[in-house]
C-alpha cells in the first residue's frame, strides 16, 4: 500500500468517524471540545488497561489450581512490585 492510498484511507476513515458521530454538523470549537473529550477517555484507558490489568491477571493466575500458572504470576508479581510506577 503506497503513501497516498494510506492518506486517502485515512481520510476515509475520519469521513467516517465524522458521518457516525454526526460531528461533521458540529462547529469548529464544539469539535474541539469533543475531539478533546474523546481523546482524553482513549489515553484514560489505555493508561488503565497498561497500569491494572496485569496487576489482576497475575493476581488471578495466583489462584489457579494449576502449580505452572501460580509460578507465572509469582514472576509477574516480583517484576511489577520491582518496577517504580
Amino acid at each position: 500500500m503506497d503513501i497516498k492510498s494510506m492518506k486517502n484511507y485515512l481520510y476515509w476513515l475520519f469521513c467516517q468517524f465524522e458521518l457516525i458521530t454526526c460531528s461533521y454538523l458540529m462547529e469548529p470549537w464544539e469539535k474541539v471540545l469533543f475531539y478533546t473529550f474523546n481523546i482524553t477517555m482513549l489515553v484514560m484507558l489505555a493508561y488503565t488497561a497498561y497500569i491494572f490489568f496485569p496487576v489482576h491477571i497475575s493476581m488471578a493466575f495466583q489462584f489457579s489450581p494449576c502449580p505452572q500458572h501460580s509460578s507465572i504470576a509469582y514472576r509477574v508479581t516480583a517484576q511489577l512490585c520491582s518496577h517504580p510506577h
